[in-house]
């Protein structure tokens, strides 16, 4: 049989049992809170000091996964630039230029300016 085939049978099979065995063995103990949407529109607690979320940091976190996600993609490049000749690093030299230059944008946009919370106020 195929590996990949085995692979597209044997992965369904196993989540189905693994989630059957979830649902049989877990202790079910629901209750107001439990059962209740997160955070959508009760009142707050006594004490509670919750601060507002700037969308800087969305957005910083969205540049961090574009830029992580170019490690991911380079890293299997550097460990096989023997093989994939010079198409292949010119291939990935482009892709490298490309998010550089899309850096730059940002930066210069001021995208990710940070700046420190004491001179906002």
């Amino acid at each position: 049989m195929n590996t990949l085939l085995m692979l597209f049978i044997f992965v369904p099979i196993l989540s189905v049992i693994l989630l059957a065995f979830n649902l049989l063995l877990a202790p079910s103990r629901p209750d107001e809170s439990k059962a209740s949407a997160y955070e959508c529109g009760f009142n707050p607690l006594l004490g509670q000091t919750r601060s507002s979320f700037h969308l800087h940091f969305y957005v910083v976190a969205l540049l961090f996964l574009v830029f992580d996600v170019e490690v991911l993609l380079l890293y299997p490049l550097a460990i096989t630039l023997y093989k994939v000749s010079v198409f292949g690093f010119a291939v990935a030299l482009t892709f490298f230029i490309v998010l550089t230059i899309g850096f730059i944008l940002e930066i210069g946009s001021g995208a990710i300016k940070i700046t420190p919370s004491f001179l906002n106020s």
